[in-house]
Formats: C-alpha cells, sequence, structure tokens
C-alpha cells in the first residue's frame, strides 16, 4: 500500500470517528485537542490532521466553528451519501459511509431498484444514532448477468438467483427462454426494469444443464463468482506449441543443482509442483538448503496471450472436486512441474543455515534442479515420525530446523492461526459419501515454514535498502493492523468462554491473540475462537506500498513461491531478474493496478471455493433428514442460531420460530436468544443437540431443529 494510501485510510477512519463524537456531544463545543483526547491520539502529525480534518469538515457546511477552534454539529434534514449496497439474505440493505462510524441502515422496502453490491445514491439522516436511509438511484449495476433456477409456472417463468445477496427474481419472456426448461440452471442477463414491475426482465443466455447434477452446479458457482470454467482454445493452442525442451545454453545460464539431493513434498492429488527442497551438509557444520519454485517466467513472456490469460485470472480456483489453472495444465502439471527424475528450470533462494536455523547467507538466481524424489505430506509425516527412507536424515535435520523458525516467528510475533482444512470423500457422481478434517502435521508445518523464509528473503532483497539507496518498485503482500473495535468485540466474544483478553492495540495485540488460541487448545470453542480472531483481523492484499505483514510479523514480505497459481509470483521472479541484470522492471502504476486486481480475483476466488464447500455439506446431510447431532452454537442472530456439527465441519440454522418452548426474541445489547416466559437462554458457545430437519441443496441452506 502506498504512503498516500495510507495516509488517505487513516484520514477516513478519523473522518469516521470525528463525526460519530460530534453526533454523539449534541451541541457541545470541541476543538481538535479535545477531539483528539477524546481518540486517544497524542502523536503531533495526528493531532495536525485532526485539526486539517474539522476545518474541511467545517468548510464542507457539516459541522460549524461557534467560537475561534471550537465546533459543534449542524443538524441537518438529510444527507446523500454514494456506495456500494450490501443486501442480506432477508432484502435489508446496508451502506458504508466516510461520514458514519456505522452502516447506514436501508430498510427492504427502501432499497428500491438496487441488487447486492450495486454502487447507488442513498439518501440518509444524519441525526439518528443509527442512521437510516433509503436508496434514491442506482448510479451503476455491478453485474448485469447471475446464475439461478428456471421456475415455469403456467403462465409465467422466472429464474431464481444462486446467490442469496440477489433477493429478486428474474422474469423471463417466454421468447428469451433460449431453449431452457423447468429446473435448468441457467445464466441470465437484465435487458430491463420497467418502472412499475415488481422484477427486472431478463434472457437466458446459456443453459447450464440440470439443478442438482455435480458438474452443472460446480460450473454453476464459477459462473456465480465470474470466474472460468475452461481456457480459449487459443490459450490452448499457445501452450501446446511451448517446447518442454532445456538447450544447453539456457542451463550454462543457471547455476546447476542437478547433483544435490532434491525432493518435492506435496498433497496426495497435487499435480503441479511449484516447489522443492535440495539438502547439503557443509564441512563447517552448517546446511545448504535450497528453496526452488518452478521458472513459469521462462516459459510465460509478458504481453503474450497466455500471460494476459494468466493476468486475468491471477489464481487458481480450488473447488472441492477440481482445480481451476491459472495456466494451461500443459504448462501448470507438465512443463512447470517440478516433477521427479525430470531436469525443471527453477528460480531459486538457496540459504546457509546452522543448528540453531540462523540463515548465514542466502543466495537467489535462477537454477536448474532434478527433482530425485516426490513425497506426499503423509509419507513425510511417516518418515518424520520414524519410518526408515534414503532421505530420512535430510527430513529430520529440515524438521528441526522448520521448528526452530517456527518457535522464532512466534516469538517476534506471529501469530498462530493454524486452523482446519474441509476435506470430502466424493463417489463417482460427485455425491459426497463421506467429510473430514484435514490436520496441519510436521510434514506440512515443513513446507510452510521454508515458503515463509524464502518469501521473507525475497522481500528483504529488494524493499530492504541502505540508506541513500532508491527503492525499486515491488509487489508486497501486505497485512494491516486490527481494527480495535473488532479487537473489543473479539475480548467481548472470547469472555463468553471465561477467556480474558487484555485491551491492547497495535503490535501488542498479536500476543494476546496468541495467548487466547493458546488458551483454547484442544478445547471445544478452539476453531470457534480462531475463527471469531481472524475476522478480527485486516484482510492480506497485494501491494507495491509495504507496510509489513502484521499476521505474520514480518516487516518485509512478498509472494515468491507459488508462480503456477499465483500470478503476482511470476511478476515477482520477472522483477528480480531484471533488478538482478540491472533492468527496469514494471512501473509503481502498472504493479498497483495489476495488484489491486489480483486481490480482488484472490477473493472472489475464495469465496467460490467457499460456496463450493457449503454445496457439499448440505448434500451431504441430505441422506442424514432426522439424524441427530451434538454441536456448538457459533453464531446468533434475530433470525435464528447457527450450529456447527461434526466437529466443525458442517454450519446449519435453528430458526427462533421453530424453539416451541418458550416465547424466544434476540436480545441485541447481550448478543443471546432470550425466552421472555421461563428466561431461557441461548448463547454463543453453548453445546446443544440437533437433528437435520430440512436441507435445500438449491439454496445451499441447513435446517436444524434444537431438541
Amino acid at each position: 500500500m502506498s504512503n498516500k494510501k495510507q495516509q488517505d485510510r487513516l484520514k477516513q477512519k478519523l473522518t469516521r470517528n470525528i463525526l460519530a463524537i460530534f453526533r454523539k456531544s449534541g451541541q457541545q463545543k470541541l476543538n481538535y485537542k479535545q477531539l483528539s483526547s477524546k481518540l486517544l491520539i497524542n502523536k503531533p502529525h495526528e493531532r495536525m490532521l485532526v485539526s486539517a480534518i474539522i476545518n474541511q469538515l467545517s468548510q464542507d457546511g457539516i459541522i460549524k466553528e461557534v467560537e475561534r477552534g471550537k465546533f459543534r454539529s449542524i443538524k441537518k434534514e438529510k444527507v446523500f451519501i454514494e456506495g456500494n449496497i450490501d443486501i442480506t439474505r432477508n432484502g435489508t440493505g446496508y451502506l458504508s459511509s466516510d461520514f458514519f462510524d456505522v452502516d447506514i441502515y436501508i430498510a427492504p422496502q427502501y432499497t428500491g431498484k438496487a441488487i447486492h453490491n450495486d454502487l447507488v445514491l442513498v439518501e440518509a439522516d444524519p441525526n439518528k444514532r443509527k442512521p437510516e436511509g433509503r436508496v434514491v438511484k442506482v448510479i451503476k449495476r455491478n453485474r448485469d448477468t447471475f446464475v439461478g433456477l428456471i421456475e415455469a409456472g403456467s403462465k409465467q417463468v422466472f429464474v431464481i438467483p444462486d446467490d442469496f445477496k440477489i433477493n429478486i427474481d428474474f422474469y423471463i419472456p417466454s421468447e428469451q427462454l433460449n431453449g431452457a426448461a423447468d429446473g435448468d440452471k441457467v445464466i441470465v442477463k437484465i435487458t430491463d426494469w420497467p418502472e412499475r414491475a415488481k422484477n427486472p426482465f431478463a434472457k437466458v443466455l446459456k443453459v447450464l444443464g440440470k439443478s442438482g447434477d455435480h458438474n452443472v452446479e460446480m460450473h454453476a458457482i464459477l459462473h456465480e463468482y465470474g470466474l472460468p470454467v475452461d481456457f480459449p482454445n487459443e490459450i490452448k493452442q499457445a501452450a501446446s506449441s511451448i517446447s518442454e525442451g532445456i538447450t544447453p545454453e539456457e542451463i550454462n545460464k543457471r547455476k546447476d543443482f542437478r547433483s544435490i539431493t532434491t525432493f518435492t513434498i506435496d498433497p496426495l492429488d497435487a499435480k503441479d509442483f511449484d516447489d522443492a527442497l535440495s539438502f547439503e551438509n557443509l564441512d563447517n557444520g552448517n546446511f545448504r538448503i535450497g528453496v526452488h519454485i518452478a521458472d513459469v517466467s521462462h516459459y510465460v513472456t509478458p504481453g503474450s496471450v497466455i500471460d494476459k490469460e494468466a493476468w486475468e485470472r491471477s489464481t487458481s480456483v480450488y473447488l472441492v472436486d477440481r482445480v481451476v489453472p491459472m495456466l494451461p495444465e500443459i504448462l501448470s502439471n507438465v512443463i512447470c512441474s517440478l516433477r521427479p527424475d525430470e531436469d525443471k528450470l527453477t528460480y531459486s533462494a538457496v540459504f546457509e543455515m546452522d543448528n540453531n536455523a540462523t540463515v548465514k547467507s542466502v543466495w537467489i538466481g535462477r537454477t536448474i534442479i532434478h527433482s530425485n524424489k516426490r513425497f506426499t505430506y503423509e509419507e513425510a509425516q511417516e518418515i518424520i515420525e520414524g519410518k526408515d527412507s534414503d532421505y530420512k536424515s535430510q527430513l529430520i535435520t529440515l524438521n528441526k530446523l522448520a521448528k526452530k523458525l517456527r518457535s522464532e516467528r512466534f516469538d517476534h510475533g506471529s501469530i498462530d492461526f493454524g486452523g482446519k482444512e474441509v476435506r470430502f470423500q466424493l463417489d463417482e457422481n460427485g455425491f459426497p459419501t463421506g467429510i473430514e478434517k484435514k490436520e496441519m502435521k510436521d510434514a506440512n508445518r515443513l513446507i510452510e515454514e521454508f515458503m515463509l523464509l524464502t518469501n521473507k528473503k525475497i522481500s528483504e532483497s529488494v524493499g530492504k535498502v541502505k540508506k541513500g539507496q532508491s527503492i525499486k518498485p515491488f509487489v508486497y503482500r501486505i497485512h494491516d493492523y486490527p481494527d480495535e473495535i473488532k479487537l473489543e468485540s473479539l475480548a467481548t466474544f472470547a469472555h463468553k468462554f471465561g477467556y480474558v483478553m487484555k485491551k491492547v492495540k497495535g503490535k501488542g495485540a498479536a500476543s494476546a491473540i496468541n495467548r487466547l488460541i493458546h488458551a483454547s487448545k484442544g478445547q471445544p470453542e478452539e476453531e470457534l475462537i480462531k475463527t471469531m480472531a481472524i475476522r478480527s483481523m485486516a484482510k492480506a492484499v497485494y501491494s507495491v506500498g509495504n507496510i509489513g505483514h502484521y499476521g505474520l510479523a514480518f516487516d518485509h514480505y512478498s509472494h515468491f513461491t507459488s508462480p503456477i497459481r499465483r500470478y503476482p509470483d511470476l511478476v515477482v521472479h520477472r522483477l528480480l531478474y531484471a533488478y538482478a541484470n540491472n533492468q527496469n522492471g514494471s512501473t509503481s502504476k502498472e504493479l498497483e493496478n495489476m495488484c489491486d486486481h489480483a486481490s480482488l480475483n484472490e477473493k472472489r476466488a475464495t469465496e467460490a471455493e467457499r460456496a463450493s464447500i457449503k454445496y457439499k455439506q448440505v448434500e451431504y446431510l441430505s441422506n442424514q433428514i432426522g439424524e441427530e447431532f451434538s454441536g456448538m452454537i457459533t453464531g446468533i442472530t434475530n433470525w435464528g442460531i447457527y450450529v456447527e456439527v461434526l466437529d466443525g465441519l458442517c454450519e446449519g440454522m435453528v430458526a427462533i420460530t421453530s424453539l416451541k418452548d418458550d416465547n424466544y426474541y434476540f436480545d441485541e445489547k447481550e448478543f443471546v436468544i432470550k425466552g421472555s416466559l421461563h428466561g431461557h437462554e441461548y448463547n454463543i458457545g453453548d453445546k446443544v443437540m440437533v437433528k437435520v430437519f430440512r436441507t435445500d441443496v438449491y439454496r445451499r441452506q441447513i435446517d436444524f431443529k434444537m431438541i
């Protein structure tokens, strides 16, 4: 993130908080010193920013200077706010704005013709403690194509959108059906929305197939999030023309590691191996460890059709049953993949390390390797735990070093999120027959630590410059400090389980979060605590401006280790080569554009992955209607109680209306469901017994009933 972006972000945050103080202070007169005190600001440059903000607000007519340097709020009848609307499942809208410290509430009857995420103009009342508003204009549609289910009545045909946040149906005139029939999953495009019409008019662009079919549903999820299903023929042809052969001239340009013990460690079902480790014992008692990454930049050149397609995709997408790769499979699974017993071109970071995992030196450059062995994580884990192997001593040493790297990382403030990974067993039709939690073991952590170390050192090699030297444009993976309000919510949430989390901010929050996570280890609420801790954090993104990575406690961090599946890594490879050869790389503006694009696509890919998991969870429980499970309450809203079952692998909802032993209501202040007659309560973290009442595969919903 650039310095200007950081300054703008701080200004936006301060503006929201200042306006909130003025609203709550009524007609009280305040100067910038009093405001700074209320905001707990004592840094001179931030106090000056407060002064500049209130002067600007005064010029804008939002507050009034009533005495020299003293201001108070001005009562306004209404204010117009522009932004992207967030519409929930029940049709309620919310809009974030710098003008308010909380989101503007927009009742379903006042969202007008807005669809989720549209850019809208909202009229809001600035005098209410909790602002309410109404949509007066849709400025720009976020999208005009949608995925949904055809429901054909006797006279009219509608498409029910898959995305639950799209809470309107689309009317399809008979001449716009394009061969679609009742029960088909289709892609539609809005053609019109007449002034007096309740529903927008649309036409069917493509029939995906019958709803409920495994492949149809996976394709529907990809279309829903605007993700590709296949490569255009032009891209396939370009990829097939790339030679797999390595010329002697190319080998002479590189450091040769083919005689050094080298292996890969990957998941059992992996096909693209983009990282390998080499290991040598040195005469001085140290170790030389090479982290070798597939040199995609040798094969994919800037501006080529394959490069443009990779830029557009930005990332590979991982659904429950398939990978939608960033690069054509001939590249990702064959030419670039570091398969055993084959010479491969790589870009490497080679470390000399001592027994304490202290890095004595780093060499970064282009290499050629020859992997001796392909390990799965399970095979490597068995060797670490004692099974004999030709590479046992190397794996044992690497594991010891990785543990020391991990310990040192945590000592410096890195947060131990860990986390679970849901895996499904699918039959030949794609129906889930089993579900399990994939556990992170030493073999996984070994690879993780050396990849983290590599990404850190790669970033430092460009971003860590001596005084007087200019910083070259680079791509960083940044992670901002957590929001103080969200940290307070986390502390309140943890208190429900009996944990005490001290009020901290900035760097101190990391140790507090770690203590909380470690305290919950092995307890039923462990995963829930981790989930809530993650939600309290900022999102990691790509940026040209380096602010460090808070969650990892690294001052410099970039993505370098997965160019087969992440476009920013490919760009980092190109920049490293350019700078090593005294060439110019891309401009800061070009890189920032790529960073924003890649961050957005990463978010979409993650949402699609979660949607595919949710779909399979619903399918899995659809065969278990009436079955009883023990679970834990993980969320509470005014319409229901969310419960996780199967050790946190599936989540469903108990509707408040289904609770018959009392008249229950949602107490927003205490964040609890209460019975008004007998006082029974449901709290987050409570252990409950539920049975599967209903599943809706189409809506990806699981309904439970309390036992």
